[in-house]
């Protein structure tokens, strides 16, 4: 565990914290994907919405 030394001898115990780095942008590929998972999830949307509309 990291501690720290404050005034007075007082001993702070902090979380370690997460490794940074930079995140990359998606690739051509990944963006299909997206693109895909999108269009699926509106005609899904909208096929339970229908489905509402038509019980109710």
């Amino acid at each position: 565990m990291p501690y720290t030394t404050e005034d007075g001898g007082r001993l702070n115990n902090f979380a370690r914290e997460p490794k940074v780095y930079q995140a990359e942008p998606p690739t051509s590929t990944q963006k299909r994907n997206y693109a895909i998972m999108g269009v699926l999830a509106i005609a899904f949307v909208a096929g339970l919405v229908a489905i509402a509309v038509g019980i109710s």
